[in-house]
Protein backbone atom coordinates (compact mmCIF):
# COMPACT_ATOMS: atom_id res chain seq x y z
CA UNK A 1 0.00 0.00 0.00
CA UNK A 2 1.30 3.04 -0.94
CA UNK A 3 2.63 5.80 2.26
CA UNK A 4 0.36 8.55 0.90
CA UNK A 5 -2.76 7.35 1.98
CA UNK A 6 -4.91 6.97 4.97
CA UNK A 7 -6.57 4.02 6.00
CA UNK A 8 -9.91 4.69 5.94
CA UNK A 9 -11.52 2.96 8.56
CA UNK A 10 -13.78 4.35 11.32
CA UNK A 11 -13.04 3.35 14.47
CA UNK A 12 -15.97 2.52 16.97
CA UNK A 13 -16.67 5.44 19.81
CA UNK A 14 -13.75 6.23 22.07
CA UNK A 15 -14.20 4.23 25.48
CA UNK A 16 -15.33 7.09 28.04
CA UNK A 17 -17.31 8.24 25.68
CA UNK A 18 -19.81 5.35 25.84
CA UNK A 19 -19.16 4.81 29.25
CA UNK A 20 -20.96 8.63 29.54
CA UNK A 21 -24.05 7.89 27.50
CA UNK A 22 -24.34 4.12 28.79
CA UNK A 23 -24.42 6.13 31.87
CA UNK A 24 -27.12 8.75 30.91
CA UNK A 25 -29.24 6.16 29.07
CA UNK A 26 -29.49 4.07 31.90
CA UNK A 27 -28.41 4.51 35.35
CA UNK A 28 -31.06 4.74 38.02
CA UNK A 29 -30.85 7.05 40.48
CA UNK A 30 -31.53 5.83 43.89
CA UNK A 31 -29.39 7.49 46.34
CA UNK A 32 -31.79 9.51 48.51
CA UNK A 33 -28.85 11.16 49.97
CA UNK A 34 -27.63 12.58 46.36
CA UNK A 35 -31.41 13.50 45.92
CA UNK A 36 -31.61 15.50 48.94
CA UNK A 37 -28.11 17.46 48.12
CA UNK A 38 -30.06 17.89 45.18
CA UNK A 39 -32.43 19.93 46.35
CA UNK A 40 -30.11 22.12 48.62
CA UNK A 41 -27.87 22.37 45.30
CA UNK A 42 -30.91 23.70 43.18
CA UNK A 43 -32.28 26.32 46.01
CA UNK A 44 -28.91 27.44 46.23
CA UNK A 45 -27.53 27.60 42.52
CA UNK A 46 -31.55 29.84 41.54
CA UNK A 47 -30.52 32.07 44.76
CA UNK A 48 -27.22 32.92 43.58
CA UNK A 49 -28.75 33.38 40.06
CA UNK A 50 -31.56 35.88 41.58
CA UNK A 51 -28.70 37.22 43.80
CA UNK A 52 -26.77 38.37 40.34
CA UNK A 53 -29.56 40.38 38.99
CA UNK A 54 -29.18 43.10 41.20
CA UNK A 55 -25.90 43.89 39.42
CA UNK A 56 -26.15 45.74 36.14
CA UNK A 57 -22.77 44.05 34.61
CA UNK A 58 -24.98 40.47 34.57
CA UNK A 59 -28.32 41.69 33.85
CA UNK A 60 -26.83 43.90 30.56
CA UNK A 61 -26.12 40.24 29.15
CA UNK A 62 -29.64 38.83 29.21
CA UNK A 63 -32.95 38.80 27.05
CA UNK A 64 -33.10 38.06 23.59
CA UNK A 65 -30.86 38.24 20.57
CA UNK A 66 -33.35 40.41 19.00
CA UNK A 67 -35.13 42.83 21.24
CA UNK A 68 -38.45 41.91 22.41
CA UNK A 69 -38.65 38.51 20.90
CA UNK A 70 -41.20 36.87 22.41
CA UNK A 71 -40.53 32.71 21.54
CA UNK A 72 -43.59 30.18 21.44
CA UNK A 73 -43.19 27.85 24.63
CA UNK A 74 -40.11 30.13 25.99
CA UNK A 75 -38.03 30.04 28.56
CA UNK A 76 -38.19 31.90 31.94
CA UNK A 77 -35.13 33.00 33.39
CA UNK A 78 -35.82 33.38 37.08
CA UNK A 79 -36.75 36.57 38.63
CA UNK A 80 -37.13 37.90 34.81
CA UNK A 81 -39.91 38.29 32.64
CA UNK A 82 -37.70 36.65 29.78
CA UNK A 83 -39.22 33.96 27.59
CA UNK A 84 -36.48 33.17 25.23
CA UNK A 85 -35.56 29.62 22.66
CA UNK A 86 -33.78 27.01 24.77
CA UNK A 87 -30.24 27.99 23.71
CA UNK A 88 -30.54 31.77 24.71
CA UNK A 89 -32.22 30.34 27.85
CA UNK A 90 -29.53 28.19 29.07
CA UNK A 91 -27.05 31.02 28.79
CA UNK A 92 -28.90 33.18 30.48
CA UNK A 93 -29.83 30.76 33.72
CA UNK A 94 -26.22 29.49 33.50
CA UNK A 95 -25.09 33.35 33.10
CA UNK A 96 -26.88 34.53 36.49
CA UNK A 97 -26.19 31.22 38.61
CA UNK A 98 -22.65 31.74 38.17
CA UNK A 99 -21.86 35.92 37.73
CA UNK A 100 -21.12 35.82 41.72
CA UNK A 101 -18.93 33.06 42.45
CA UNK A 102 -21.53 31.94 44.32
CA UNK A 103 -22.50 29.00 43.11
CA UNK A 104 -21.11 25.12 44.49
CA UNK A 105 -18.06 23.90 43.79
CA UNK A 106 -15.73 20.73 43.24
CA UNK A 107 -12.16 20.36 43.57
CA UNK A 108 -9.85 18.07 42.55
CA UNK A 109 -6.92 17.39 39.74
CA UNK A 110 -9.10 19.95 37.88
CA UNK A 111 -11.74 22.90 39.40
CA UNK A 112 -15.11 23.85 38.12
CA UNK A 113 -18.54 24.11 39.68
CA UNK A 114 -20.71 21.54 38.84
CA UNK A 115 -24.12 23.70 39.45
CA UNK A 116 -23.51 25.41 36.08
CA UNK A 117 -24.93 22.82 34.40
CA UNK A 118 -28.84 23.65 35.66
CA UNK A 119 -28.68 26.74 33.19
CA UNK A 120 -28.84 23.67 30.10
CA UNK A 121 -30.92 21.55 31.91
CA UNK A 122 -33.73 23.99 33.61
CA UNK A 123 -34.14 25.75 30.29
CA UNK A 124 -34.38 22.37 28.53
CA UNK A 125 -36.60 21.05 30.65
CA UNK A 126 -38.94 24.11 30.68
CA UNK A 127 -38.77 24.14 27.10
CA UNK A 128 -40.01 20.40 26.79
CA UNK A 129 -42.67 20.92 29.60
CA UNK A 130 -44.29 23.71 27.52
CA UNK A 131 -44.15 22.02 24.43
CA UNK A 132 -45.99 18.83 26.29
CA UNK A 133 -48.54 20.80 27.74
CA UNK A 134 -49.21 22.22 24.39
CA UNK A 135 -50.05 19.12 22.64
CA UNK A 136 -51.69 17.26 25.77
CA UNK A 137 -48.96 15.79 27.43
CA UNK A 138 -47.81 15.50 30.96
CA UNK A 139 -45.07 18.22 31.71
CA UNK A 140 -41.58 17.14 33.44
CA UNK A 141 -41.12 17.07 37.25
CA UNK A 142 -38.91 18.74 39.66
CA UNK A 143 -37.57 15.17 39.75
CA UNK A 144 -36.10 14.79 36.67
CA UNK A 145 -34.13 18.08 37.04
CA UNK A 146 -33.07 16.47 40.44
CA UNK A 147 -31.86 13.50 38.48
CA UNK A 148 -30.27 15.30 35.59
CA UNK A 149 -28.53 17.52 37.98
CA UNK A 150 -26.95 14.72 39.61
CA UNK A 151 -25.44 13.00 36.35
CA UNK A 152 -24.47 16.21 35.27
CA UNK A 153 -22.40 16.74 38.52
CA UNK A 154 -21.72 13.16 38.45
CA UNK A 155 -19.98 13.37 34.35
CA UNK A 156 -18.14 16.89 34.98
CA UNK A 157 -16.96 16.04 38.86
CA UNK A 158 -15.53 12.70 37.84
CA UNK A 159 -13.79 14.11 34.88
CA UNK A 160 -12.33 16.27 36.78
CA UNK A 161 -10.84 13.99 39.18
CA UNK A 162 -7.37 13.39 37.34
CA UNK A 163 -7.94 15.36 34.41
CA UNK A 164 -6.37 18.49 34.51
CA UNK A 165 -7.70 20.89 31.99
CA UNK A 166 -5.89 23.89 33.76
CA UNK A 167 -2.81 22.36 33.54
CA UNK A 168 -3.10 22.84 29.13
CA UNK A 169 -4.89 26.04 29.71
CA UNK A 170 -8.37 25.48 29.12
CA UNK A 171 -10.65 26.00 31.48
CA UNK A 172 -12.85 23.71 33.36
CA UNK A 173 -16.04 25.27 31.52
CA UNK A 174 -15.43 22.43 28.95
CA UNK A 175 -16.40 19.77 31.25
CA UNK A 176 -20.09 21.57 31.62
CA UNK A 177 -20.50 21.41 28.16
CA UNK A 178 -19.92 17.92 28.03
CA UNK A 179 -21.90 17.12 30.99
CA UNK A 180 -24.83 19.24 29.82
CA UNK A 181 -24.81 17.96 26.08
CA UNK A 182 -24.93 14.78 27.43
CA UNK A 183 -27.68 15.20 29.73
CA UNK A 184 -29.70 17.65 27.55
CA UNK A 185 -29.55 15.07 24.52
CA UNK A 186 -30.73 12.59 26.81
CA UNK A 187 -33.96 15.00 28.02
CA UNK A 188 -34.49 15.67 23.98
CA UNK A 189 -35.40 11.89 23.82
CA UNK A 190 -32.05 10.92 22.92
CA UNK A 191 -30.49 7.30 22.11
CA UNK A 192 -27.89 6.00 23.85
CA UNK A 193 -26.56 6.30 20.09
CA UNK A 194 -27.38 9.79 19.93
CA UNK A 195 -26.23 10.79 23.25
CA UNK A 196 -22.19 9.23 22.19
CA UNK A 197 -22.76 12.01 18.58
CA UNK A 198 -23.83 14.36 20.83
CA UNK A 199 -20.55 14.07 23.29
CA UNK A 200 -18.49 13.80 20.39
CA UNK A 201 -19.13 17.15 18.74
CA UNK A 202 -19.04 18.74 22.58
CA UNK A 203 -15.13 16.95 22.48
CA UNK A 204 -14.40 18.23 18.88
CA UNK A 205 -15.44 22.15 19.52
CA UNK A 206 -12.67 24.56 20.00
CA UNK A 207 -12.84 24.99 23.89
CA UNK A 208 -12.24 27.69 26.21
CA UNK A 209 -9.00 29.23 27.15
CA UNK A 210 -8.81 29.93 31.21
CA UNK A 211 -7.02 33.50 30.41
CA UNK A 212 -9.96 34.93 31.63
CA UNK A 213 -9.74 33.23 35.17
CA UNK A 214 -5.63 34.38 35.37
CA UNK A 215 -3.54 37.66 36.24
CA UNK A 216 -3.06 39.61 34.07
CA UNK A 217 -6.17 39.15 31.90
CA UNK A 218 -9.01 38.28 34.72
CA UNK A 219 -11.91 39.70 33.71
CA UNK A 220 -16.14 39.32 33.15
CA UNK A 221 -16.46 36.61 30.76
CA UNK A 222 -15.74 33.83 33.16
CA UNK A 223 -18.60 35.03 34.97
CA UNK A 224 -20.59 34.27 31.97
CA UNK A 225 -18.36 31.33 30.73
CA UNK A 226 -21.15 28.49 31.99
CA UNK A 227 -23.64 30.45 29.91
CA UNK A 228 -21.85 30.06 26.66
CA UNK A 229 -21.01 26.51 27.70
CA UNK A 230 -24.38 25.40 28.58
CA UNK A 231 -25.77 27.39 25.70
CA UNK A 232 -23.61 25.52 22.99
CA UNK A 233 -24.42 22.16 25.11
CA UNK A 234 -28.29 22.59 24.17
CA UNK A 235 -27.40 23.84 20.27
CA UNK A 236 -25.08 20.33 20.34
CA UNK A 237 -28.07 18.69 21.45
CA UNK A 238 -30.26 19.99 19.09
CA UNK A 239 -28.28 19.50 15.68
CA UNK A 240 -27.66 15.77 16.96
CA UNK A 241 -31.41 15.40 17.28
CA UNK A 242 -32.00 16.67 14.38
CA UNK A 243 -29.97 13.53 13.05
CA UNK A 244 -26.71 15.12 12.33
CA UNK A 245 -23.66 12.40 12.52
CA UNK A 246 -21.06 12.12 15.53
CA UNK A 247 -17.06 11.50 15.29
CA UNK A 248 -16.11 8.17 17.26
CA UNK A 249 -12.48 9.01 17.64
CA UNK A 250 -12.52 12.50 18.59
CA UNK A 251 -10.65 12.05 21.97
CA UNK A 252 -8.23 9.11 20.67
CA UNK A 253 -7.28 9.92 16.74
CA UNK A 254 -3.60 10.45 16.64
CA UNK A 255 -2.54 14.10 15.50
CA UNK A 256 -6.45 15.26 14.87
CA UNK A 257 -7.93 14.03 18.21
CA UNK A 258 -8.71 15.93 21.43
CA UNK A 259 -5.95 13.91 23.62
CA UNK A 260 -3.20 14.64 20.58
CA UNK A 261 -4.25 18.72 19.94
CA UNK A 262 -5.41 19.76 23.56
CA UNK A 263 -4.25 17.12 25.62
CA UNK A 264 -0.52 17.03 25.53
CA UNK A 265 -0.86 13.66 23.97
CA UNK A 266 -2.79 12.35 27.34
CA UNK A 267 -5.04 9.78 27.36
CA UNK A 268 -8.33 11.09 28.98
CA UNK A 269 -8.19 9.39 32.55
CA UNK A 270 -11.67 7.88 33.95
CA UNK A 271 -11.00 7.26 37.38
CA UNK A 272 -14.23 5.49 39.01
CA UNK A 273 -17.52 4.48 37.37
CA UNK A 274 -20.24 7.51 37.28
CA UNK A 275 -22.64 7.20 39.97
CA UNK A 276 -23.80 9.91 42.48
CA UNK A 277 -20.55 10.66 44.20
CA UNK A 278 -19.92 13.74 43.22
CA UNK A 279 -23.80 15.64 44.35
CA UNK A 280 -23.26 13.27 47.61
CA UNK A 281 -19.80 15.37 48.23
CA UNK A 282 -20.48 18.66 46.17
CA UNK A 283 -19.00 21.49 48.00
CA UNK A 284 -21.50 24.26 48.50
CA UNK A 285 -20.20 28.28 48.92
CA UNK A 286 -22.12 29.24 51.88
CA UNK A 287 -20.65 32.00 54.06
CA UNK A 288 -18.58 34.20 51.35
CA UNK A 289 -19.44 34.75 47.61
CA UNK A 290 -15.59 33.98 47.22
CA UNK A 291 -13.21 31.84 44.71
CA UNK A 292 -13.39 28.84 46.37
CA UNK A 293 -9.65 28.38 47.39
CA UNK A 294 -10.54 31.35 49.41
CA UNK A 295 -13.20 30.11 51.30
CA UNK A 296 -11.09 29.49 54.43
CA UNK A 297 -8.67 32.16 54.58
CA UNK A 298 -11.68 34.84 54.53
CA UNK A 299 -13.50 32.96 57.28
CA UNK A 300 -9.78 32.79 59.16
CA UNK A 301 -9.52 36.49 58.17
CA UNK A 302 -12.81 37.22 59.92
CA UNK A 303 -12.16 35.40 62.98
CA UNK A 304 -9.01 37.52 63.58
CA UNK A 305 -10.89 40.91 62.87
CA UNK A 306 -12.10 41.68 66.19
CA UNK A 307 -8.56 41.54 67.74
CA UNK A 308 -6.99 43.95 64.97
CA UNK A 309 -9.39 45.98 64.11
CA UNK A 310 -8.37 48.55 65.98
CA UNK A 311 -4.22 47.83 65.46
CA UNK A 312 -4.56 47.86 61.39
CA UNK A 313 -2.31 50.25 61.14
CA UNK A 314 0.57 48.47 63.67
CA UNK A 315 0.59 45.48 61.40
CA UNK A 316 3.88 44.98 60.04
CA UNK A 317 3.46 41.68 58.49
CA UNK A 318 0.24 39.22 57.65
CA UNK A 319 1.56 35.57 56.83
CA UNK A 320 -0.73 33.24 55.08
CA UNK A 321 -0.14 29.77 54.72
CA UNK A 322 -2.08 27.77 51.79
CA UNK A 323 -1.81 25.06 49.25
CA UNK A 324 -0.65 24.80 45.82
CA UNK A 325 -3.91 25.15 43.94
CA UNK A 326 -4.47 28.39 46.10
CA UNK A 327 -1.35 29.64 44.57
CA UNK A 328 -1.46 28.79 41.55
CA UNK A 329 -5.05 30.25 40.59
CA UNK A 330 -5.98 33.07 42.86
CA UNK A 331 -2.47 34.60 44.97
CA UNK A 332 -1.21 37.48 42.65
CA UNK A 333 0.39 40.43 43.10
CA UNK A 334 -0.07 44.37 41.68
CA UNK A 335 -3.44 46.46 40.33
CA UNK A 336 -6.52 44.74 40.28
CA UNK A 337 -8.99 45.88 37.41
CA UNK A 338 -12.20 44.95 37.87
CA UNK A 339 -14.73 42.75 40.36
CA UNK A 340 -13.46 39.35 38.50
CA UNK A 341 -9.76 40.10 39.38
CA UNK A 342 -10.52 40.70 42.75
CA UNK A 343 -12.34 37.70 43.37
CA UNK A 344 -9.88 35.86 42.36
CA UNK A 345 -7.18 37.31 44.49
CA UNK A 346 -5.96 35.38 47.84
CA UNK A 347 -4.68 38.82 48.76
CA UNK A 348 -7.72 40.85 48.29
CA UNK A 349 -10.48 38.54 49.89
CA UNK A 350 -8.42 38.34 53.13
CA UNK A 351 -8.36 42.15 53.22
CA UNK A 352 -11.42 42.58 53.17
CA UNK A 353 -12.46 39.73 55.72
CA UNK A 354 -9.89 41.24 57.63
CA UNK A 355 -10.93 44.94 57.20
CA UNK A 356 -14.49 44.42 57.34
CA UNK A 357 -15.05 41.15 59.74
CA UNK A 358 -17.57 39.73 56.58
CA UNK A 359 -17.11 39.90 53.01
CA UNK A 360 -20.18 40.46 50.50
CA UNK A 361 -20.60 40.54 46.39
CA UNK A 362 -20.85 44.32 46.72
CA UNK A 363 -17.03 44.45 47.91
CA UNK A 364 -15.81 43.78 44.70
CA UNK A 365 -17.14 46.56 43.34
CA UNK A 366 -15.09 49.75 42.23
CA UNK A 367 -16.32 52.09 45.36
CA UNK A 368 -14.89 49.18 47.81
CA UNK A 369 -11.62 48.67 46.22
CA UNK A 370 -10.83 52.27 45.97
CA UNK A 371 -10.00 52.10 49.70
CA UNK A 372 -6.31 52.81 50.68
CA UNK A 373 -6.55 50.45 53.63
CA UNK A 374 -6.68 47.24 51.04
CA UNK A 375 -3.97 47.65 49.14
CA UNK A 376 -1.59 48.45 52.25
CA UNK A 377 -2.59 45.29 53.84
CA UNK A 378 -2.07 43.50 50.45
CA UNK A 379 1.14 44.90 50.49
CA UNK A 380 2.24 43.23 53.92
CA UNK A 381 1.33 39.47 53.29
CA UNK A 382 3.45 36.66 52.72
CA UNK A 383 2.34 33.92 50.79
CA UNK A 384 3.43 30.11 52.16
CA UNK A 385 2.74 26.73 50.94
CA UNK A 386 1.90 24.08 53.35
CA UNK A 387 2.63 20.60 51.57
CA UNK A 388 0.04 18.84 53.45
CA UNK A 389 -2.41 21.14 52.62
CA UNK A 390 -1.29 20.25 48.91
CA UNK A 391 -1.38 16.72 49.29
CA UNK A 392 -4.57 16.42 51.79
CA UNK A 393 -6.24 18.56 49.26
CA UNK A 394 -6.24 15.57 46.82
CA UNK A 395 -7.11 13.16 49.06
CA UNK A 396 -10.35 11.30 48.41
CA UNK A 397 -11.43 11.01 52.46
CA UNK A 398 -10.36 14.26 52.79
CA UNK A 399 -10.57 17.00 50.07
CA UNK A 400 -9.44 19.65 52.87
CA UNK A 401 -9.32 22.94 51.27
CA UNK A 402 -6.97 24.81 54.39
CA UNK A 403 -5.67 28.22 54.87
CA UNK A 404 -4.14 29.71 58.18
CA UNK A 405 -3.30 33.22 58.77
CA UNK A 406 -1.31 34.77 61.36
CA UNK A 407 -0.71 38.53 61.89
CA UNK A 408 2.58 40.49 63.02
CA UNK A 409 2.97 44.10 64.63
CA UNK A 410 5.24 46.10 64.92
CA UNK A 411 6.04 45.91 68.37
CA UNK A 412 6.99 42.39 67.53
CA UNK A 413 3.74 40.73 69.16
CA UNK A 414 1.37 38.45 66.89
CA UNK A 415 -1.99 36.68 67.07
CA UNK A 416 -2.72 33.02 67.24
CA UNK A 417 -2.46 31.00 64.18
CA UNK A 418 -5.69 30.70 63.03
CA UNK A 419 -6.31 27.95 60.85
CA UNK A 420 -9.21 26.61 59.11
CA UNK A 421 -8.86 23.20 56.96
CA UNK A 422 -12.57 22.78 55.67
CA UNK A 423 -14.91 25.29 54.81
CA UNK A 424 -18.07 25.76 56.33
CA UNK A 425 -19.93 24.72 52.53
CA UNK A 426 -17.97 20.88 52.54
CA UNK A 427 -19.33 17.73 53.45
CA UNK A 428 -17.50 17.59 56.80
CA UNK A 429 -19.33 20.38 57.74
CA UNK A 430 -22.30 19.83 56.11
CA UNK A 431 -24.87 19.52 59.57
CA UNK A 432 -23.42 23.06 60.48
CA UNK A 433 -23.93 24.42 56.70
CA UNK A 434 -27.31 23.37 55.67
CA UNK A 435 -29.11 25.94 57.88
CA UNK A 436 -26.66 27.99 56.83
CA UNK A 437 -27.22 27.74 52.99
CA UNK A 438 -31.30 27.53 53.72
CA UNK A 439 -30.79 31.06 55.09
CA UNK A 440 -28.71 32.24 52.50
CA UNK A 441 -31.66 31.22 49.77
CA UNK A 442 -34.15 32.46 52.15
CA UNK A 443 -32.37 36.23 52.09
CA UNK A 444 -31.67 35.80 48.34
CA UNK A 445 -35.70 35.15 47.24
CA UNK A 446 -36.66 38.34 49.83
CA UNK A 447 -34.48 40.52 47.43
CA UNK A 448 -36.36 39.74 44.52
CA UNK A 449 -39.99 38.74 45.65
CA UNK A 450 -42.34 39.66 47.97
CA UNK A 451 -43.00 37.99 51.53
CA UNK A 452 -45.71 35.95 50.20
CA UNK A 453 -44.25 34.74 47.34
CA UNK A 454 -41.00 34.40 49.29
CA UNK A 455 -42.83 32.13 51.71
CA UNK A 456 -44.63 29.81 49.39
CA UNK A 457 -41.21 29.06 47.31
CA UNK A 458 -39.37 28.16 50.19
CA UNK A 459 -41.21 26.37 51.56
CA UNK A 460 -42.04 23.62 48.72
CA UNK A 461 -37.95 23.77 48.45
CA UNK A 462 -37.85 22.95 51.68
CA UNK A 463 -40.19 19.72 51.15
CA UNK A 464 -38.33 16.84 49.15
CA UNK A 465 -41.31 15.25 48.01
CA UNK A 466 -43.32 17.92 47.47
CA UNK A 467 -40.57 19.75 45.20
CA UNK A 468 -40.06 16.11 43.28
CA UNK A 469 -43.12 16.13 42.00
CA UNK A 470 -43.87 19.54 41.58
CA UNK A 471 -44.24 20.09 37.66
CA UNK A 472 -40.93 22.49 35.84
CA UNK A 473 -43.49 24.67 34.66
CA UNK A 474 -45.13 25.07 37.80
CA UNK A 475 -41.84 25.48 39.65
CA UNK A 476 -40.60 28.19 36.55
CA UNK A 477 -44.25 30.05 36.78
CA UNK A 478 -43.22 30.51 40.70
CA UNK A 479 -39.92 32.54 39.63
CA UNK A 480 -41.03 34.36 36.99
CA UNK A 481 -41.32 38.34 37.25
CA UNK A 482 -44.87 39.30 35.32
CA UNK A 483 -43.93 42.20 32.71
Amino acid sequence: MSSNVDLNVRPGFDGLITEIAQYISSYEIKSDLALDTARNCLIDTIGCGLLALQFPACTKMLGPIVKDTKVPYGVRVPGTDYELDPIKGAFDIGCIVRWLDYNDTWLAAEWGHPSDNLGAILSICDFISQQNIAEGKEPLSMRTVLESMIMAHEIQGVLALENSFNKVGLDHVILVKVASTAVTTKLLGGSLDQIKDAVSQAWVDGQSLRTYRHAPNAGSRKSWAAGDATSRAVRLAMITMSGEMGYPGVLSAPVWGFEDVSFDGEKLALPQAFESYVMENILFKISFPAEFHAQTAVEAAVKLHDQIKDKIDEIKSIEITTHESAIRIISKVGELNNPADRDHCLQYMVAIGLLKGNLVAEDYEDEVAKDPKIDELREKMIINEDKRYSKEYLEADKRSIANRIQIHFNDGTSTEEVEVEYPIGHKRRREEGIPVLEKKFMDNLAITFDEDITNKIFNLCMNQKELEETSVIDFQNLFAKKP
